[in-house]
């Protein structure tokens, strides 16, 4: 039903704009010479333009997964503390992207870096199309900068991976066995007060077929906590069930280009300019303040535009 109601909604869209163009052709018939009426028209075909270079950017929105809410992690690279403080960042610019479109997030676990930042943290974005506008993101992103943390003030190059998949719809997409897991609990470890330190809250899922290891240990409940990293689980095989199809795709159509280290999506440069620039579609801006401040649309409709070209 929620498929349905999905697609019945996108085919109104288009009936509207069908629709007005023919009354528009009904005018066109009947306003010979008169010049208020043909004004009219004109008006009325530049608004019907804009409906449809709307909808034709929604085309890039059209993926399988598109409407679902995301899963977002983010990995600081190597470089320690530099990259776990740029990791810490990147997740700040996420959930404030998310704030200005609404959407609902949740952090669903971190562990924390040694003296600042954090070494990795999963996110949960829900929202209409969380994942279709998050794909843009994902890949290895570069941050240049005077390092706060260097007593000389020197320049450095931190890395940090975000990865994004789309959340799974249990029973649906996937069906997990409960003899194929196998769930251990453990002590939480970092802040988080006594409480959570005491006892055995945190959860580590194993998928035994995969060999995928997720562990949760952000909230107090160790229900709460299973449920986390099972919805991280299913997300995660949904992904490799996708990695799959992807590479099915690259064996008769090319080569497939990974988000591997060297491979840089996008870097931001704070020092000795500034400049935020997307690699793939060489779209860049000055405001760097903006952009980690969670003003990412430009970027994501850039992208998102420049697939409907690679399609094409």
């Amino acid at each position: 039903m929620r498929l349905l109601a999905e697609k019945s909604r996108v085919v109104q869209e288009w009936r509207g704009p069908e629709k007005k163009l023919a009354d528009i052709a009904e005018l066109i018939a009947i306003s010979g010479e008169d010049e208020p009426l043909q004004a009219e028209i004109e008006k009325e075909l530049d608004e019907v333009g804009s409906q449809l270079d709307e909808l034709e950017f929604k085309l890039a929105l059209g993926g399988e997964y598109d409407a679902r809410n995301a899963i977002l992690a983010i990995h600081a690279g190597a470089g320690g503390t530099e990259s776990q403080d740029w990791a810490e960042m990147l997740m700040r610019m996420y959930l404030r992207w998310a704030e200005r479109r609404k959407f609902h997030t949740e952090v669903l676990d971190t562990s924390p870096g040694d003296e600042a930042g954090i070494k990795s943290t999963v996110v949960s974005v829900n929202g209409e199309y969380a994942f279709g506008y998050l794909k843009s993101e994902h890949g290895v992103h570069r941050l240049v900068r005077l390092s706060p943390f260097d007593a000389d003030h020197a320049r450095h190059t931190s890395f940090a991976l975000v990865e994004v998949m789309p959340e799974a719809e249990e029973d649906i997409d996937l069906h997990i066995a409960p003899d194929d897991i196998k769930i251990d609990t453990f002590r939480s470890s970092g802040p988080g007060g006594q409480h959570m330190q005491k006892t055995s809250s945190a959860v580590r899922v194993t998928h035994l077929p995969s060999g995928l290891v997720v562990t949760c240990q952000s909230e107090r409940s160790q229900h709460m906590n299973k449920d986390f990293a099972l919805k991280i689980l299913r997300a995660r095989l949904l992904e490799q069930e996708l990695e799959k199809r992807e590479e099915e795709k690259s064996r008769l159509k090319g080569k497939r280009i990974e988000a591997g280290w060297g491979n840089q999506i996008r870097s931001y440069v704070l020092h000795p300019y500034r400049m935020v620039k997307d690699h793939r579609t060489e779209y860049e801006t000055g405001n760097t303040e903006a952009v980690l401040d969670g003003d990412l649309d430009d970027f994501i409709d850039a992208y998102l535009r420049d697939s409907i070209g690679r399609e094409e």
